[in-house]
């Protein structure tokens, strides 16, 4: 059931009077909290840092390995594979080397 659909039915719910004002407010309310996107992306990518355990380089791929959950020699093998279309993986691992810190020990 949508979110669209479940706000139809509270609606009905408290025309036909099964729903008192205050209830029907506070379903509605928990309902579209409920559905808001909690930003789980947000704190994964402020806690990006380059690894200091799993590094070929400069740690990018097991930082990224960790941020996404993705096998770190699947990155590799992206980055590896960007080099081929005009050194965008050269220059893509560079700027990543240079503007995302280090993990502290």
């Amino acid at each position: 059931m949508t979110l669209s659909d479940e706000l139809i039915k509270l609606e009905q719910m408290h025309e036909r009077g099964n729903l008192t004002e205050e209830e029907f407010i506070r379903a509605k309310s928990k309902l579209l909290e409920s559905s808001l996107p909690t930003g789980h992306g947000i704190p994964k990518i402020n806690q990006f840092r380059r690894s200091q355990t799993d590094r070929w380089l400069g740690g990018l791929c097991g930082g990224l390995a960790v941020s996404t959950g993705v096998d770190s020699w699947i990155w590799r093998l992206m980055f590896t594979l960007l080099v081929f279309v005009c050194g965008t993986g050269i220059l893509l691992y560079l700027l990543l080397w240079i503007f995302v810190p280090s993990e502290e020990d």
